[in-house]
């Protein structure tokens, strides 16, 4: 029994390990891109729904449906700060672009 607990752990850690690994190769993309497509096709084919949809997972679970459409919220503002700092920022650099530093007299 411990031989089979024992093997199946080693074996899940090796094989994700290849995973990982294989992912990044070239066979690994291509693989992952057929295998992407065989579901693609299954779904259009058979009108299975892999995923459900978002709002109907959303239902579920009001609270992190909150803490979600929060932290968009959040993100949005961040989002528009800087976009004003930056559009601040560039005024002051075209500002001090024209001005003539060469009509200054040093006292």
């Amino acid at each position: 029994m411990w031989f089979f607990l024992i093997s199946s752990i080693a074996g899940s850690i090796i094989g994700s390990a290849t995973d990982s690994w294989f992912r990044d190769t070239r066979l690994g993309i291509w693989f992952y891109n057929k295998i992407d497509s065989l579901y693609t096709w299954a779904s259009k084919r058979y009108g299975l729904k892999l995923l459900t949809d978002e709002k109907k997972r959303m239902a579920k679970f009001p609270e992190l449906n909150k803490r979600l459409d929060s932290l968009e919220k959040q993100t949005k503002c961040m989002k528009n700060r800087i976009y004003t700092l930056e559009n601040k920022f560039e005024m002051k650099e075209a500002a001090l672009d024209r001005v003539d530093y060469g009509s200054i007299e040093e006292n």
